[in-house]
Parts: structure tokens; sequence; C-alpha cells
């Protein structure tokens, strides 16, 4: 169930309740059957894992269910639609990508798509990644100089240039490098699901707020916020250096996430496109493969994959099936034998007779338990 999923009212016509449902206030699944928590609130049925949580839904349920709307339904995805969930937390579902209300992970399509189409966000964060890498060593050094030999570099660049520099190379490694972090840490704020995108844009925001003021107008500081030499430091790269290393984390993780998805995609690949389906008059016609229902005769030429899961109808091969059982040597297939979507056909022809197709194929039901696990 997605989270704040509301119980219908009760009624002797439902079958058996859900075997768990989320507290709207503070997220926690519940077994229905032995809450003692509930209220109801606009013909919708709640529960609660305490009587705090109830109490606080009942003084002002409108904010519960703003920040964690109530499920209508289980989200279904219709012919040809990509449903997305989030890696941490399988119960939000969504219809479209986006970022996870919880945790602020980018959502992952639940059974990915054939191909190798790259991931935008992944394009997205290298290009800041490599950005905030140019931006921050420089940053870096500057850092490292004056903590080492201020007066060797005072000699070489006046300190009012430097504070020029920092503030022009920071500004882009926190502000465009960092920009996702801080639209998902704002999100957090607005749905009150604090999670590390709130950390990190409220550390690396409030040095760089500080940094800036520091920078624009140094006099407003009092006495104990400057150093030996009378200045106030600045924490630029500190909070470019820290956006860097988020970014190569972001980059890392969505890089491992694409691995894992490979083996799905390989195995969506196996699948033909097109299917040769006769007509009435006995001629073929090339159709999309979702085009196949079952019922439909299909012709399977040498060298040819079998588009669905059926039946041989009329004619004699070998069908080269080791993509599921293994076995090197091809089955011979005679009529009568069923056959399986996705295996080889080797050098004769046969027409077969579709039983099984979409996602019943034993293709299609190995691909979704892979990408369930």
């Amino acid at each position: 169930m997605t989270a704040a999923e509301p119980l219908p009212p009760p009624s002797r016509h439902h079958a058996a309740p859900p075997a768990a449902a989320r507290d709207p206030v503070c997220g926690m699944t519940v077994d229905p059957a032995r809450a003692k928590h509930r209220a109801e609130h606009a013909g919708h049925g709640y529960i609660f894992c305490s009587a705090r949580c109830r109490a606080k839904f009942t003084a002002e349920p409108a904010r519960y269910i703003i920040a964690s709307p109530p499920a209508r339904g289980p989200i279904t995805a219709t012919a040809g639609e990509v449903l997305w969930t989030c890696p941490m937390h399988p119960q939000i579902v969504r219809k479209e990508p986006g970022n996870c209300p919880i945790c602020g992970m980018a959502l992952e399509p639940i059974t990915p798509a054939a191909g190798d189409a790259p991931n935008p966000e992944l394009r997205d964060m290298t290009r800041r990644f490599w950005v905030g890498v140019a931006l921050s060593l420089p940053l870096l050094a500057i850092a490292m100089a004056e903590h080492f030999n201020k007066a060797a570099l005072d000699t070489l660049v006046s300190p009012r240039l430097l504070v020029w520099v920092q503030l022009i190379l920071g500004t882009p490694a926190v502000l465009w490098c960092g920009w996702p972090f801080f639209q998902r840490g704002w999100a957090s704020v607005v749905s009150r699901r604090l999670n590390m995108f709130t950390l990190i844009a409220l550390g690396t925001g409030v040095a760089y707020v500080y940094s800036l003021v520091a920078a624009l107008a140094p006099g407003i500081f009092p006495a104990s916020f400057r150093d030996q030499d009378g200045r106030v430091p600045f924490y630029f790269e500190a909070a470019a250096v820290i956006v860097t290393l988020v970014l190569l984390g972001q980059v890392l993780e969505l890089r491992a996430r694409s691995q894992t998805s490979s083996a799905i995609r390989a195995l969506l690949d196996l699948a033909p496109k097109r299917a040769r389906r006769l007509r009435a008059d006995g001629s073929d016609e090339d159709i999309p493969l979702e085009d196949v229902i079952p019922g439909d005769r299909l012709r399977v030429r040498p060298g040819e994959k079998v588009p669905v899961d059926g039946a041989v109808l009329e004619g004699r091969s070998a069908v080269d099936e080791s993509m599921i059982t293994g076995e090197p040597v091809p089955a011979e297939k005679n009529p009568g034998d069923k056959v399986t979507g996705a295996t080889v056909n080797a050098t004769g022809s046969f027409v077969m007779r579709a039983e099984r197709v979409g996602s019943d194929t034993l293709l299609a039901q190995i691909v979704a338990m892979v990408a369930e696990a």
C-alpha cells in the first residue's frame, strides 16, 4: 500500500482487510486487524499506531493528508505505461519519474525498458560533478595555501582579489552544481519528511550564505568572528567540496543502479519486436508484437525467434530453447507441441497458435520476477 492509504469504511460486502496500512502521521506500518486507534475523515477511514498520532490527525487532518495524500486504490499501469518506484521505499509508486517524497532518491522504473537508453539523471549528475571538481580544486588549493603559508600567498595575490576569486568560483560550485540537492532539501521540508538532502542543503547553504555576507560586507562581523589578522574566514571551499563529494556519491549510486538493470534489459532484448500473423486468406502480415492476441496464427520462419508462447499447428522444426532450459541441443517440435516466446527456431518453418501474450509469457514472468527481486 502507498503511504497514508485510507481504509475503506466498514461494510459486510468488503473482502478481507488489507495486510498492512500506514499511519498517515508517522508513516509506520500498522496491521489493520490489530489496530486500536482509528479515525474517519472525508469518507475515508485511517488507522494509527498510537493514540497520540490519532490525536494529531484529528486536530489537523488536512496537514497530514496533503503531506501524504490518500491513495484511491493501487496504481496500475496501462499497456505501454511505465511505473516508477523508490528503491528504498517500494510502497511509493508513481506514473512518472521524479524523486521519492520520503528519502529524496530518484525513482526507478519498476521494469526497465529494453535497449540501452541513457539515464538522463546520471548524465546530469556527471556533468555537475565534473564542473564541481574543476571549481572545487582551485578553492581547495587557496584554502590550503592560506593554512600553510598565508604570508607567501598574500605577496602573490592581494587578499581582496582572493576574496573575489573564491566568490566567483564558489557561487556556481554551490548553487549550480548543488541545485538538485537544494530542490530535494526544500521538498523534504515542505512534505515534513526530513532526509539526507535536508542536511546537505542546510549545511552547504548556510556555509555559502555566511561566506557571501563575509565577502560583501565584512564590516558587520564582530571581532569574535575574525582571525588573528582581523579577517573574517570564508567557507566557500568547504561548501563546494561537500557538494562535489555528494555529487560523486550520486554518480556512483546511479551507475550501480543502472548496472543492476542490465540483466533485465538483456532479458527484454531477447524478445522479438515483431511477429508474422496469418490472415484469413492465408497471406502473411508483419505486425508489432504488442498487437498479437491469443488465438492468432503466427508463422515462424527459419532463424526467427518465436514471438510468444503457444502451440505448433502446422509444420515441424527444431527450436533452440537454451535460454530457458540451458540445453544446447535444439528440441524437436511437431504439431501440438508447446513453444516458448524468444526461443530461436532452427531450419524448419511452422505455424503456431498464440496462447500467452504480453505479460503472460514465460519471458515476461521471468523479467517481472527479476525486477521485483
